[in-house]
């Protein structure tokens, strides 16, 4: 059987292109046993992740301690990274490497200083109106690494932040099990992001800890970054006491070529794409048969030169395909109702469809800008909705780590000229007080008391 399956349309519908809840998908039996074996009970994993966040709140930094021993199996070498420690780790880093940081860090820090984000204050002849754009003064990264470590995502959140003016902005990362002290190649990253903090620790009780605060890790305004369920369920659960940016699932790219594309070039980011997770999604959109056929020969070939071989396979069985559709029209249609992370224009002249996209996290326009040059390289964060959520959210951006206060400056006329209308809409919803407080004003009865 193909590693990857060609689909009609109605087919897609059905299966890779319906929807699922980012909290649907199956639990995997690994995850189920792991609970078992961490809280001696049957229990679903929102129920664990509110047990942690609730001892994380009540005990603080022991409460970190245990449950990485327990449930991360890890015993951190320290909490907060020290100076020291973060200077040591460019002698442990490729110079290669910490050149191609700089480098991301670079083109990343441009893209976003581009990004208006300027205050404004319109003075009429009523008096001035505006809003003021501050900053966060705290913003808590969470970056994933308890398997392999994933500087690129210091990166892609810590700079827009910094861009920002964040007045402090810290990581908590996984420690490493081999012995519990974070990847060198992250400390190395946060480094040249501009991070102020950085702490060894990870899964829900990391997000409970920059919500709530801990001895040692202080409590945030805002939690950004992505994560495995565990950490969605967090942020999910700590949501409204903290900002979230998002509840990433998940990852997924669609893909969408004419004949005219390269199919080995197509299939090479297809696998990229499922390369992530056994969860990923890499959907091909094309009106050609022929084409989809070369892309399909090309997956095969392709992967069994792949070292994560099993886990592209696994993913491209439940979430990958090749769909046909009826022209390029339809397969916009299908993408814009899908919403993807990702989604890839590989045609002859793709600018003719970029006006049509409504919904996507980012859209790479033309064979040359690929979806992997936007996961380290290209600019715009990594960070992107998923699940669907590109219909209503945004890449992680500059606007993710500021808020906005609407500025009131009426003069006396401009007062009493909208003070009748503000009067006579409080009536009308039977707020008495509030149309009095207009009342007074208006009609310039500056001598009432309630005495």
């Amino acid at each position: 059987m193909p590693a990857i399956r060609i689909y009609t349309v109605d087919e897609a519908k059905q299966t890779i292109l319906k929807r699922r809840r980012w909290d649907e998908w199956p639990i995997p039996d690994r995850v189920r046993e792991g609970i078992r074996q961490v809280f001696g009970e049957e229990l679903t994993p929102e129920e664990a992740v509110r047990r942690i966040v609730q001892d994380v709140r009540e005990r603080g930094d022991a409460a970190l301690r245990e449950w990485t021993e327990r449930a991360d199996r890890v015993t951190p070498a320290y909490l907060e990274v020290s100076l020291e420690e973060i200077e040591a780790a460019y002698d442990q880093v490729s110079p290669d490497v910490v050149s191609a940081l700089e480098f991301a860090a670079g083109r990343i820090e441009r893209f976003h200083r581009k990004q208006p984000i300027t205050s404004w204050l319109d003075w009429q002849t009523e008096g001035g109106m505006g809003q003021m754009v501050r900053p966060l003064q705290r913003a808590g990264l969470y970056v994933p690494g308890g398997t392999a470590p994933l500087p690129s995502t210091v990166l892609m959140t810590a700079i827009p932040a910094k861009v920002a003016g964040v007045d402090e902005v810290i990581v908590c990362t996984p420690p490493r099990r081999s012995d519990g002290r974070v990847a060198p190649v992250t400390l190395v990253a946060a480094d040249i992001a501009g991070v102020d903090r950085i702490f060894a620790v990870g899964g829900a009780q990391a997000i409970a800890a920059m919500a709530y605060g801990t001895e040692t890790i202080p409590a945030v305004d805002k939690i950004v970054g992505p994560g495995n369920l565990f950490v969605t369920l967090a942020k999910k659960h700590v949501f409204g006491d903290v900002g979230i940016e998002g509840l990433l699932g998940p990852t997924e790219t669609v893909i969408i070529a004419d004949e005219t594309a390269n199919p080995a070039w197509v299939a090479a980011d297809l696998l990229a794409q499922a390369e992530h997770d056994v969860l990923a999604t890499a959907i091909l959109l094309t009106p050609n048969r022929t084409f989809a056929g070369f892309v399909q020969k090309e997956v095969e070939k392709q992967l069994d030169r792949l070292e994560r071989a099993d886990i592209i396979r696994e993913a491209l069985a439940h979430q990958g395909g090749i769909v046909i559709t009826r022209d390029l029209a339809e397969a916009v249609e299908l993408a814009n109702d899908f919403a993807p992370e990702h989604l890839c224009l590989s045609m002859v002249d793709p600018w003719d469809l970029v006006g049509a996209i409504r919904n996507a996290g980012g859209v790479f326009v033309g064979e040359f800008s690929f979806e992997v040059l936007g996961d380290y390289v290209a600019g715009p964060s990594h960070s992107m909705p998923t699940g669907g959520s590109a219909r209503f959210a945004s890449p992680v951006n500059v606007l993710d780590f500021v808020k906005i206060t609407s500025v009131v400056a009426l003069n006396e006329g401009g007062m009493e000229s909208i003070a009748e209308a503000a009067e006579i809409l409080a009536q009308a919803e039977g707020l008495t007080a509030h149309a009095h407080a207009a009342r007074i004003r208006r009609k310039g009865d500056l001598s009432f008391s309630l005495k």
